[in-house]
């Protein structure tokens, strides 16, 4: 076994590794106490590396504290199995291992997960038990009778449901009474108990079964010890302890041991004790608060009364008396100012710039002589600044443009006075440099192609822009003038915002924008530059069908069982007529699939019976799907909507009559189309049309008014200036009635028209007798009291005078 576990270690030294954490390990339940987990190695040359086991997660005392040794110049741990171990899988499957490396200043942390895998083979009873020694168990004889003595702990022991029996003679004299076993493994005291049985030694032999035809067997032996002697003392110690004054809270004073058994420790004087505190069980002196004998001189001596007793017996006691003595130290560290430098410089600071001088004096010794010592933090060894006596300084040349070149250097100055114990302070510095933009972006041109029916959104490439500045890939881009169905965003990608048509236009010239950001400790401080992109239009197919009309409203009459054909669809593509092949389908509102399409005609399927059958009439929305169907990609579609009206027609209507009447299935079911043309006018015409109307009444009124009131003028007797003319014209020379009689010959010729003789109240007309309907002329002359009767004889004949009185 010792040899195994050599070239364990050896093989582990060789194949493990510090930088593998987390270690995942796989161990079989059937590995018993002192079995190896895991070995790994350390490299540590300048400290005294420890090793510990922080936390064990489901807790538990199955694994040792790993060890630590070394062998050829390095240190190797070890992580092994306690004595206590008894791993079951069925219980538990899974530890994890918090493990903590300690190197100086240098700690590092990693998890060890241990797997427990089952082993049928395995016999549950291992360790001392098994042996054939057995397990011994030292008990005093004063123990209470029935108590548990020890626990039996097996490997799934509960969850297999075992059975426990001590099959070994107990037999008296010799044993007082029998030992007992639960199925729990618990050994109990006989109920006589062990009293005066000191020295025996009672042999137990206990079988234990899991299941069928698998049990093991193990040895309990049990020793009865005597009761002690009553005697407890202190061992020697010094009464007088010195201590400094920097010991922080917790830090242990002293340890004192009592001789005896079980004893227990307390602090009798003073009470109560602000400054010390004792272990009870360990006899350890530990400070509670700080030390400060500045703010509290009577910690510089402290007498202790300390009292050890039997935790069975407290009144078996001893005391001890102690001194404590505080003694101050060297307390104060150097001060500085400034205590922290936070400072930044741009990179093309010049070097042996002064960034800062401290000043630094020891309160403890004014004037002393201190110690200045530059460390970097981050990065580690840099040489870009140095530290000449008191003054920090730019050592090298600052660059940002390049990768990890453009940093903060955190770096701490260390002072150090003279005293003992030496004290330090430590000044945090700071150092930013900020990057300058010193170049101009560029880009490369590039040329993309793009299909004529992609969508919006649609990505093309990308634009290839470089910056010599620091960080290199911090440019925005945008698109300079040219066609906004374009735009390049954030991540250099050129998208298509619009819609493209290759008949309008097949190729875009870009102008890209590049400006940097981001560069320069200024950030309105940019830089920029351009470059062409060419976006060449690919043709394809993106022209959709048509049809005409896109909406039909429809009413039929079905018989039941029959098939009607509805209507048929009419589509074509404008833009390409030559395009003549297309597939029809039903998309929607073909609710119990009543309609089908045959090719553009579609059909209403009335063969379906029972309680589908409408009774009513019912409306569909159909909606048909019209695409393309010859070999040009990408097919186009679109849709057309047809309105049909039901109008359910069956034999079973008139089934309530006194006369049964039948349809014969010949008939041709009839198709009706009803189209109601009405005419909407927009609501401002409405409007325009009622004030028209309105005006056109007020002004017929208006005329109806005028001509009611002439009527009423004529019917008046006339002036006497109007007889006065009337008798002058008629006294005129026969040339002048001559003339009068020419005005009608004069009308026949022409269009009828009215004759005036400067009579305008008369109203006198003569009318040519060929054109009256009474064939002969009438001449209006007015009141007859006006013409005498020689006058009357002066008037031509064949022409009938309307005289009016």
């Amino acid at each position: 076994m010792a040899l195994l576990r050599i070239l364990a270690l050896l093989l582990a030294l060789t194949v493990s590794e510090l930088h593998c954490l987390p270690w995942f390990i796989n161990v079989s339940e059937s590995q018993g106490p002192g079995t190896i987990l895991q070995s790994f190695s350390f490299n540590c040359t300048s400290h005294m590396p420890t090793l510990q086991l922080v936390h064990v997660q489901p807790p538990t005392t199955f694994f040792n504290p790993p060890s630590l040794t070394r062998w050829q110049g390095i240190y190797v741990g070890m992580v092994t199995l306690s004595s206590s171990a008894r791993l079951d899988a069925l219980s538990v499957n899974h530890y994890k291992l918090q493990l903590r490396f300690t190197c100086g200043n240098h700690v590092m942390e990693g998890p060890l997960s241990v797997d427990v895998r089952r082993d049928p083979g395995h016999s549950a009873c291992a360790g001392r038990f098994a042996s054939p020694a057995g397990e011994i168990i030292q008990v005093l004889e004063t123990v209470t009778p029935g108590a548990r003595l020890y626990t039996l702990l097996l490997p799934g022991l509960e969850v297999q449901r075992a059975q426990i029996n001590i099959i070994s003679a107990q037999d008296p004299p010799y044993f007082p009474g029998p030992f007992s076993i639960n199925g729990q493994g618990w050994l109990l005291v006989p109920s006589q108990g062990l009293k005066g049985q000191a020295e025996k030694v009672f042999q137990l032999q206990i079988l234990v079964t899991f299941g069928q035809n698998r049990s093991c067997l193990g040895m309990l032996k049990v020793k009865v010890l005597p009761v002690p002697s009553s005697l407890i003392s202190f061992l020697k110690q010094a009464s007088n302890i010195t201590i400094l004054e920097d010991l922080p809270p917790g830090g242990k004073v002293v340890q004192v041991r009592a001789r005896g058994f079980d004893v227990r420790y307390e602090i009798l004087s003073p009470v109560p004790c602000p400054l010390f505190s004792i272990g009870r069980a360990d006899g350890v002196i530990r400070t509670t608060a700080p030390l400060e004998l500045a703010q509290a001189p009577g910690a510089a001596v402290t007498r202790l009364r300390v009292k050890a007793y039997e935790r069975l017996r407290p009144w078996v006691s001893v005391e001890l008396e102690l001194t404590v003595n505080v003694r101050s130290v060297n307390r104060w560290p150097p001060r500085c100012l400034p205590a922290m430098l936070v400072t930044q410089i741009p990179e093309t600071t010049p070097v042996g710039t002064v960034l800062n001088t401290f000043t630094c004096a020891d309160p403890d010794s004014p004037g002393s002589i201190l110690d200045y010592q530059l460390q970097f933090h981050s990065p580690p060894g840099s040489a870009s600044l140095c530290l000449r006596d008191r003054v920090l300084e730019v050592n090298a040349t600052l660059d940002c443009d390049a990768r990890g070149a453009c940093f903060q250097h955190a770096a701490s100055i260390l002072v150090l006075d003279g005293g003992q114990p030496l004290m330090t302070t430590e000044v945090p510095v700071l150092v930013m440099v900020t990057p300058v933009n010193e170049f101009s972006p560029a880009c490369v041109p590039h040329k993309f192609r793009i299909r004529e029916d992609a969508g919006p959104h649609t990505l093309l490439g990308s634009v290839v822009g470089m910056d010599k500045d620091y960080p290199h890939n911090n440019i925005e881009y945008y698109i300079s003038g040219g066609p906004t169905i374009f735009s390049v965003d954030r991540l250099r990608e050129v998208h298509l915002l619009g819609s493209l048509d290759y008949e309008l236009q097949t190729l875009y010239r870009l102008n890209v924008l590049l400006i940097d950001h981001g560069q320069d400790q200024d950030p309105t401080h940019h830089r920029s530059g351009s470059c062409t992109i060419t976006i060449e239009v690919e043709d394809v197919n993106d022209h959709a069908p048509e049809c005409q009309p896109p909406f039909q409203e429809l009413t039929i009459y079905a018989l039941l069982g029959h098939s009607v054909e509805v209507t048929k669809v009419s589509c074509w593509v404008p833009q390409e007529p030559q395009r003549l092949a297309f597939s029809y389908s039903i998309v929607g509102g073909n609710s119990q699939s009543r309609f089908s399409l045959q090719g553009a005609t579609l059909v209403y399927n009335n063969i379906l019976l029972g309680p589908l059958w409408p009774e009513q009439f019912y409306t569909y929305e159909l909606l048909i799907r019209v695409a393309d169907a010859g070999p040009s990609i990408p097919h186009l579609s679109t849709t057309a909507t047809v309105s049909v009206h039901l109008i359910p027609w069956s034999a079973s209507t008139v089934a309530t009559r006194t006369h049964r009447s039948t349809v014969p299935s010949v008939m041709t079911p009839l198709l009706v189309t009803d189209t109601e043309a009405f005419w909407q006018p927009e609501p401002w015409f409405v409007v325009v049309l009622t004030v028209t109307s309105a005006l056109f009444v007020l002004a017929l009124g208006w005329l109806l008014l005028r001509l009611f009131q002439g009527l009423v003028q004529m019917h008046q007797t006339p002036s006497k200036p109007a007889q006065a003319l009337l008798l002058n014209g008629i006294q005129g020379t026969e040339e002048s009635i001559q003339g009068f009689m020419e005005a009608p010959r004069m009308e026949m010729s022409q269009a009828p028209s009215s004759v005036d003789l400067s009579l305008q109240h008369f109203d006198g007309r003569a009318q040519d007798s060929r054109e009256s309907p009474f064939s002969q002329t009438t001449l209006h002359l007015g009141p007859l009291s006006l013409l005498t009767p020689s006058q009357r004889l002066l008037l031509p004949p064949g022409i009938h005078y309307l005289l009016f009185p």
